[in-house]
């Protein structure tokens, strides 16, 4: 048993790497899954506007991309932007691995998204479509103004969860050998028990990935019930409302 808490629960480690983690590793972690999440949300729209067409040329390439991303494994996906990229002379990012990083997370990101967004816009009525519509507006115009919203207004809590995936999966960008001062959780902690066969940082690392996600996945909770509560106990508004019948005369 004493092994057992030297080996996981070593105070002296805990409070040695604590200061990395708090410092350059949260930082770097918050980094990483908000650019992922900013990307995903950008292209995630764009892609589920392009699921959604009724041509088949342009639905293919995006449902192609989605089906590519989510059915990869994370860890596949990061190796092959991160060290594929380079090693084919594609550099956007030069030799620094934290543009990789962010890139590989990104484009698995917006693959859950676009399905995120184009099951929102499915769940709004198809009555708001052709009200738009008879008023003369475009198609495009019709999606952007009316559908749109009110679909990410449905999807809130789902991109919120998706935001703490993105949060565990920069945990993958360890292999891409991030220099001092680009690490994000995980990698410190894993340079640390690899130095010294102690697994009390990856411990430490853990608390704080779990200080990150539970509140997140409680304020998650929380504003899907709230969403779903207004839904259903919306009142129509008065500017709307039928007035009341006048008395005959």
């Amino acid at each position: 048993m004493l092994d057992f808490l030297r080996t996981f629960f070593d105070l002296h480690e805990i409070l040695d790497v604590l200061p990395a983690l708090l410092t350059e590793g949260l930082r770097n972690t918050l980094l990483i899954a908000a650019l992922a999440i900013v990307f995903g949300v950008v292209a995630g729209v764009l892609l589920a506007m392009l699921l959604l067409s009724r041509r088949r040329l342009v639905r293919l390439p995006a449902r192609i991309y989605v089906d590519v991303f989510r059915g990869l494994p994370a860890i596949v996906t990061v190796s092959l932007v991160g060290v594929g990229l380079p090693a084919a002379g594609l550099r956007p990012f030069g030799r620094e691995p934290l543009g990789y990083a962010v890139l590989a997370i990104a484009l698995i990101s917006a693959a859950y998204s676009a399905e995120i967004f184009r099951s929102g816009i499915q769940a709004v009525p198809a009555g708001q479509l052709h009200a738009a519509r008879s008023l003369g507006m475009p198609y495009l115009t019709a999606m952007r103004v009316v559908v749109v919203p009110q679909g990410v207004r449905n999807v809130l809590p789902a991109l919120a969860g998706q935001f703490i995936i993105d949060v565990k999966e920069s945990a993958l960008v360890y292999l891409l050998g991030l220099g001092f001062g680009q690490r994000e959780l995980y990698f410190i902690a894993q340079e640390r028990q690899a130095a010294t066969y102690n697994s009390s940082a990856l411990v430490a690392a853990g608390l704080c990935y779990l200080l990150l996600t539970i509140p997140l996945t409680y304020a998650v909770n929380k504003l899907d019930k709230r969403m779903r509560e207004g839904r259903r106990f919306t009142a129509v508004p008065a500017a709307v409302a039928p007035a009341p019948a006048k008395a005959a005369v």
